[in-house]
């Protein structure tokens, strides 16, 4: 167990006049299995990027793991499923790959098979499966199940539950349920992490957001009383 510790962080697009993220702090613990949840544009896609170095920005983002990012580019697709698993993780082990493909339901022969003849299921299995292969490694999962029929995205939701240490993007709900035990979620104004899964986190917000309505309402009340009576 180790800790992600995210200070003061800001960060604009070059050329804009607003920031994305302005004096963020939070830590994360390297075992944790988060969801990432917020609005479209509201820079999911931004902080992962940050997270691997794409992007100069202020402050501080410090840790003891290396970011791998799913999905991540295939070098020649025409190549054997097998070969491709070794350019990612060259120190793998048969025996490694094969117990985590038997968690993930896939026949250990799609490993001599050019990886372009896989099922994108199939693709999808395989590249999370090396990806958890490798040590002192924290994943950034970008919406697996886009690939995924229903029987798939229960399959890998038990598989991530059975692992540690991610970040998960996903718009399916009852996936994110299944596999997270904390949620990452990008508010207006700052980034917030909080223990449970999707459906406890989107029940607390529900309170919030019915708490500020309710107080939005009742200084509305007072002013117009103010104006009544002045």
């Amino acid at each position: 167990m180790s800790l992600i510790q995210v200070q003061n962080l800001t960060f604009a697009y070059d050329g804009s006049y607003d920031n994305i993220f302005e004096n963020v702090s939070f830590q994360l613990d390297t075992d944790w299995k988060l969801g990432f949840t917020g609005r479209n544009g509201r820079g999911k896609t931004t902080f992962l990027n940050l997270l691997q170095g794409k992007y100069e920005y202020q402050g501080t983002i410090s840790a003891s793991v290396d970011f791998s990012y799913f999905p991540y580019p295939i070098s020649d697709p025409e190549k054997l499923a097998m070969e491709l698993v070794e350019e990612v993780f060259p120190d793998c082990e048969y025996w490694q790959i094969a117990k985590e493909l038997h968690a993930l339901e896939l026949e250990e022969e799609v490993l001599y098979r050019p990886f372009s003849t896989l099922s994108n299921g199939e693709q999808t299995k395989l590249m999370l499966a090396v990806l958890f292969l490798k040590e002192n490694n924290f994943l950034l999962i970008d919406e697996p199940t886009n690939h995924l029929d229903i029987q798939g995205r229960e399959i890998v939701s038990r598989y991530l539950n059975s692992k540690k240490g991610f970040i998960l993007v996903s718009h399916d709900r009852a996936f994110l349920d299944g596999c997270v035990d904390h949620i990452l979620a990008i508010n207006k104004a700052d980034i917030r992490v909080q223990k449970g899964n999707f459906s406890s986190w989107q029940r607390e917000k529900d309170r919030e957001d019915q708490f500020e309505l309710q107080q939005n309402e009742k200084l509305k009340k007072a002013k117009n009383k103010r104006l009544f009576t002045a």
